[in-house]
């Protein structure tokens, strides 16, 4: 009974500290941009801190899930973060906590039996992680200020001519497509779209599960092109990712019309290779979902 009282206060107090440097860091480096340092290293100093004291291999495994679970769970409970996102930053996470966990356990077998006084050894490892991130984000800043730019295009063919696509394209009721696979996990979802007035200058709002994003009418040309300036943006856990316009485009094809979407995004995700896939992937599943709809609804 005793060792498992003993190892349960290992697990809380490594957990414990591992989310509060995790809590911490992203809190104080998020507001210059979310890069390899919050991703890579500030994992690496949670998985090197808790693996130098903790004793035991199964009390290092256990501290770091924890600590990993409940600090995605407080970000996403205080809308910080959402939950597509916290699920896709695991695999990142873990390679840095994992790089943590094999240093510092190597530093405990190599160093520990040459040290004269192994608590201040200790002591002084452990003020190594921070100055690493601090010194990290000071070399990583410039470049987090750079926001990446990229326009994602999406398009369908819609059975109906191009006047009866113009009309659905405008205001949106509700949807009734099926929903790609990232809504389910917590991608936003639109819902609906209203619209105050026609032409150049209008309002127009979409509405998704969990906020909405106002619009103004920039290009106005019917039935062959709308062009938005997407003024602000209401979602939770989408500051690092930004929208800047948006237009719809309309073909005619013989009996066919062809429904283009273009959406600009900034990103200040960093590094690029990992997050730049998901980025796209995560836009074309909303522009597949809106334009799905319209397909489904412009027969009729």
């Amino acid at each position: 009974m005793r060792d498992w009282k003993d190892t349960f206060r290992a697990v809380l107090i490594g957990a414990a500290s591992g989310a509060a440097i995790a809590l911490l860091a992203f809190f104080f480096l998020r507001e210059s941009g979310m890069g390899a340092v919050l991703f890579v290293l500030v994992p690496f100093t949670v998985g090197f801190s808790v693996a130098l004291v903790a004793k035991r291999p199964n009390v290092v495994a256990a501290s770091l899930v924890f600590a990993v679970l409940s600090t995605l769970g407080i970000l996403i409970a205080l809308g910080a973060e959402g939950v597509v996102c916290a699920i896709l930053a695991l695999p990142i996470i873990a390679v840095g906590l994992g790089l943590g966990v094999g240093t510092g356990l190597l530093v405990r077998r190599w160093l520990w039996k040459d040290s004269s006084n192994p608590r201040m050894t200790t002591g002084f490892l452990l003020i190594v992680g921070p100055i690493l991130v601090l010194t990290g984000n000071k070399i990583e800043r410039p470049i987090l200020a750079q926001a990446r730019t990229e326009v994602i295009t999406s398009a369908i063919e819609v059975h109906a001519p191009a006047t009866r696509v113009w009309a659905q394209i405008q205001t949106v009721d509700s949807i009734q497509s099926s929903k790609p696979l990232l809504m389910y996990l917590g991608l936003p979802t639109p819902q609906r779209c209203t619209m105050r007035g026609h032409g150049l200058g209008a309002r127009r709002t979409s509405y998704f599960d969990s906020g909405y994003i106002e619009e103004t009418i920039t290009a106005w040309n019917p039935p062959w092109l709308m062009g938005l300036s997407i003024d602000r943006t209401h979602i939770p856990g989408r500051h690092w990712l930004g929208f800047s316009t948006a237009e719809y485009r309309l073909s005619q094809q013989g009996d066919t019309t062809v429904l283009t979407r273009s959406t600009s995004v900034t990103s200040h995700l960093y590094p690029a290779w990992y997050w730049r896939t998901f980025e796209v992937y995560g836009v074309e599943s909303e522009h597949s979902y809106i334009l799905s709809d319209v397909a489904l609804k412009a027969p009729r």
